[in-house]
Formats: structure tokens, sequence, C-alpha cells
């Protein structure tokens, strides 16, 4: 029986996990990847928004010569983090299924890469999955092409090819930079009528002269119906347009999975967000905790790591006066 199971072992799992050492708790993490698999998968060369002080967990200093942390340099923090710790992790076994016993405690059943089953006794968990395994799928015709990817990560494959990016934030933008930079023909397709206000402030300004000087394709008010070998459908203002195409880029942004919540019994509200305390982050269910982007709604960036850092505070200290 383990005091406490986190189901995570992203950057908000592992600071719920360091908050609970604190009080005398060594919790067991079972995660479905590696460590902080959500950020494994972002783009090779990416820079976050945030600056090192705000990614900190656990009161281990995040060190960079940068003024923002790249996506490697974050990997090496949190993964030294866990390490000098001493978390114990379960990596690449997947929670499957949560019940809650008549007496309080939880059984969790398992499965490994090589389909092994397992299960788990728990008295408390916290439930601290990402969201980068659930891409906001565009329900469109060819979507299933493999010319067709919801993931980024680096521009040199691109080279040469005309790429359409569905989406509009920082993630299209980004990419659409880079995508330039090595000889792609791109065009951005975004539902919005003007420039999204979460572009980062350094990026957008360059990005739109880009787009005056014709060099990235900007397309407002639009969005792609139809996708083909070597073209897609796009509808703007009623008027459909087809375009030349070698791949897509549908960086239409992520959802939470709320299936473990829903099968122990946690209630949702109306919108399908967790009904949950936010001073211990405890669901209706007692003993099930949230952490990080599970306590989010629809929009996953609603909790960002240098918020959902602090949720593993009040779970610990809730456990702890609970004891």
């Amino acid at each position: 029986m383990e005091q406490v199971v986190i189901v995570g072992a992203g950057p908000c799992g592992l600071s719920a996990a360091l908050e609970l050492q604190k009080i005398g708790i060594d919790p067991l993490l079972i995660e479905k990847e590696n460590i902080t698999h959500s950020i494994y998968l972002y783009p090779t060369y990416m820079q976050f928004f945030s600056t090192p002080e705000l990614l900190e967990i656990g009161g281990y200093p995040f060190s960079t010569p940068n003024e923002k942390p790249t996506r490697l340099e974050a990997l090496h923090y949190y993964r030294n983090v866990a390490i000098r710790s001493k978390l114990r992790i379960r990596s690449y076994r997947t929670v499957t299924r949560i019940k809650r016993a008549d007496d309080g405690t939880f059984l969790l059943q398992t499965t490994d890469r090589f389909s092994n089953s397992g299960q788990v006794a728990a008295g408390k968990v916290v439930l601290a999955t990402g969201y980068f395994d659930h891409p906001n799928m565009l329900g469109i015709p060819g979507e299933e092409l493999p010319h067709v990817t919801h993931y980024y990560r680096e521009a040199h494959p691109y080279s040469g090819t005309k790429v359409a990016i569905i989406g509009g934030n920082n993630s299209a933008i980004d990419a659409a930079m880079d995508l330039l930079r090595v000889g792609a023909e791109v065009t951005v397709i975004y539902r919005g009528d003007q420039y999204s206000s979460n572009i980062k402030p350094w990026v957008r300004p360059i990005f739109e002269s880009m787009v005056a000087k014709g060099r990235i394709a900007m397309r407002f008010r639009s969005r792609v119906v139809h996708i083909r070998e070597g073209s897609i459908t796009v509808l703007h203002e009623g008027a459909k347009e087809t375009l030349q195409n070698d791949f897509v880029l549908a960086l239409t942004g992520f959802r939470p999975d709320r299936s473990l919540l829903t099968q122990t019994g946690a209630a949702l509200n109306s919108e399908g967000i967790p009904v949950y305390d936010p001073d211990t982050m405890e669901t209706t269910v007692p003993g099930l905790y949230i952490a990080g982007v599970a306590a989010s709604g629809a929009d996953a960036n609603e909790v960002f790591i240098e918020t959902g850092r602090y949720h593993g505070v009040s779970i610990a200290k809730h456990i702890a006066g609970s004891a």
C-alpha cells in the first residue's frame, strides 16, 4: 500500500512529489512515458516564455545564462531535480483505471509497453496528467493522412516544401518563422480576424514584417476544410480555394484527458471542468487530488508550470493536516 501515488511525472507532478517529501511522505510517481514528456515533445529549439525562476520546483535553483531557458535546459533541470531528490518514478507504465474501494483506498490498474498488467494500491492519489497526448482534432477529411501532424519538432525536414500551418498562437508563429529560415513556402491559416494577443511580444513584430513583405502568407478568418495528397481546401468567408501543399502542421492546441477522473466518480461542472477545492486541490472524491493542467478547463493554457507547480504545496498541506 502506497501512501500517495502521483499519476504523471511532468513538472507539476514532480513538484507535488517534492512537497510531499517535505512532510515525510515518499510518493510513487507513475509516468506513461519518460519524465517531463510534454517538454520533451516541445519543438527542439524552443525557448520558454517564462523566466527560469518561474519554472523552479522544490526550492532547487534553475541556473541558466539565458534570460529565457530553452527546452534542453528545462529537460536537464527537471531530470537532475528528480535524480537528486531520489524520487521514485515508474516510467513507461500507463495507469488505465482507478477504482476507489469501500474503505476509501484506491486501486490503480496499470500496463507497461509490453502489455504486462499490474496494480498498485494507494491511500491517496494525485492526478498530474498533462495534455500533450490529446491534440484538438480538426474533424475534417484527410486529417489522418501521413503528411498531417499535430506536433512540430524542427524545421529541417520541411526545407524546400509547401507547408500549411493551422493555428495562430505562439506554436504556429514560432513554427512559421523556423520554416521560413530553411526555405519552406509557408501559409498560416487562422480562424481569427487579427493576430492573437498571446504571441510573444518580441516575435510578433518580426512575424508581421515577414507577412507584410510577402515572405509568409497569412490568411485570417479562414479554415482548412479538406486535406488531400498534394493540396488543401481552405474556406474563407464562404469561398473555397485549393492550395498546393506538401505538409500540414495542425497546431490547434491540446486538451486534458478526464477519463481517470470520471472513472472514480469525480464531478465535472457543466463545462467539463473538474470540481475541486482550490485551497486543497481535492476533488469531490475524498483523497483524490489534481495538479497542473488537469485542473484546467477546455483550454489547457489556463494552467502553466509557473502556476501549477504550487498545486503540490496545497496538496501536501492538506494531506499533512488530515493525517
